[in-house]
This record gives structure tokens, C-alpha cells and sequence, in this order.
């Protein structure tokens, strides 16, 4: 699936024997940026799934708000509900930026096109809480990208050991099907976004 200006799929599925899953995502223009995110509603099941559709309304009605003001409006609309963790990344590929910020266990990462680019920053800092629940102080990363990057967000469904699995020649739907398929955890709903900077295949 394309978004101007990016490239991404998304594979998700329920806990077996589950017919809804409380792991959504949402992907959406704003401007020349990129609003995404991950979104893992507590626990499993038609309460889990009914939070994270709350939190994809608001971020559907809200997406042009900062990450930070999302995270608040999300949390003050989910209070009563079994509550979510969620990753929200804002990709700009025109100013070579993305903004990135998260409560809870939903990873975050990017992967490199170049190998000489790669940080030790480019892991989403993740931070206890939950939204809807308790808030912890929200902090907002900033880190460059270039063209042929790959952002990665997953929710903890997928076994944090799928980082080491990782291609950058693979295009975004197939690395996030390989990924469910491989890393899938058979306990939890589960869910893997892949976004490629510019829409470009490495």
C-alpha cells in the first residue's frame, strides 16, 4: 500500500480462537507528512478491540494534533476502558525527519538502507503506562531518515527477537508478512506495520 510519500503493509491477526483482535494500526497523510502507529488494546478479545477502535477514531479525527497532544486525547477518551499501549510515529520525508513517541510495550525501530547511517538511537524508547490508564511523561524522539528507510513498529504479539530477521530487500507488505508468519507469539493478538521512507524498494 502506498501513502505519499511512503511505501507500507501491515500483517496482523487474533489470538487464535479469537474472532476480533485488540491490535489495530492506522496510517494516514497529514500534509506532506505521515502519521502511523500501532496500537495494542490490553489484554485480548471484544474489550481490547472496542479500546483500540476508540484510539483509531481519535487519531483518524485528530491526526494534525502533535504526537504528545494525540497521546493525552487518546488517554482522557480511554479512561474507562481496559486501556491500550501504543507507538505513534510521525514520518516527513521532505525534511529527511521522524518524530516518534510511545506508552508501553509496542516496539519501535528503523531499519537502515545504508549500513553506515545506523545509530544506536534508532530503537523507540519505550516508557511504562498505559493509555486510558496511567500516562507516564511523555517524550518525543526526533531522528533523521533517508530515502530507503524502513520504519518498523510491532506490537508485543511479535517476538522482539524478530529484529534479527530483518532485510531491507524485501518490499513492506512481504517483510511484515515474513515477520507475523515467523515471529508470531500463538498467546497474544499480534501485529507488525512496515513503512519504506519515499515508497522506494531497496
Amino acid at each position: 500500500m502506498t501513502t505519499d510519500p511512503i511505501a507500507w503493509g501491515v500483517a496482523m491477526r487474533p489470538l487464535p480462537g479469537e474472532t476480533e483482535s485488540g491490535d489495530l494500526h492506522y496510517v494516514g497523510a497529514v500534509g506532506g507528512s505521515v502519521l502511523m502507529a500501532a496500537i495494542d488494546g490490553l489484554g485480548h478479545g471484544s474489550e481490547a478491540a472496542t479500546a483500540a477502535r476508540r484510539a483509531v477514531g481519535i487519531l483518524t479525527r485528530h491526526a494534525g494534533e502533535p504526537l504528545s497532544d494525540l497521546l493525552r486525547r487518546c488517554h482522557e477518551r480511554l479512561v474507562g476502558t481496559r486501556g491500550v499501549v501504543m507507538s505513534l510515529a510521525l514520518a516527513d520525508p521532505s525534511g529527511r525527519m521522524v518524530s516518534w513517541i510511545g506508552v508501553g510495550n509496542v516496539q519501535g525501530l528503523i531499519l537502515r538502507a545504508a549500513p553506515e547511517q545506523i545509530t544506536s538511537r534508532d530503537r523507540l524508547v519505550q516508557r511504562g503506562g498505559a493509555v486510558g490508564v496511567r500516562l507516564p511523561p511523555l517524550q518525543i524522539s526526533t531522528l533523521p531518515v533517508w530515502p530507503g528507510d524502513t520504519l518498523i513498529l510491532a506490537t508485543d504479539g511479535i517476538e522482539r527477537e524478530f529484529s534479527r530477521d530483518l532485510g531491507n530487500h524485501e518490499e513492506p507488505q512481504a517483510l511484515a508478512d515474513r515477520i507475523l508468519s515467523r515471529h508470531g507469539r500463538a498467546e497474544d493478538d499480534a501485529l507488525i506495520l512496515v513503512a519504506r521512507i519515499d515508497g522506494r524498494s531497496a
